[in-house]
């Protein structure tokens, strides 16, 4: 067994890897939760309006991925591209 401990490995999650913008990010999060039977939009407005990460389905790490970004974010995001059309 090699005790030498000169060296750090580097661990990287699940999509930590490559860096979702947060339009992608609502997409892979809105394609998770469809996946697992929910109603994306009611589950990402209850994750919005009270910060209960509950309301997001840990499938595909849309959790955690979702939590990248601040909720105000996630919203400025949705409104500019409602407004915008």
């Amino acid at each position: 067994m090699d005790n030498n401990l000169d060296y750090t490995m580097k661990f990287e999650g699940v999509n930590e890897s490559k860096s979702m913008s947060i339009d992608e990010t609502i997409m892979f999060v809105y394609h998770a939760l469809q996946e697992k039977g929910y109603d994306p939009i009611n589950q990402m407005i209850g994750y919005i309006l009270s910060g209960d990460s509950s309301y997001i389905t840990s499938h595909k790490n849309a959790r955690t991925v979702i939590r990248k970004y601040e909720r105000d974010e996630l919203l400025e995001v949705i409104l500019k591209f409602y407004l915008s059309k």
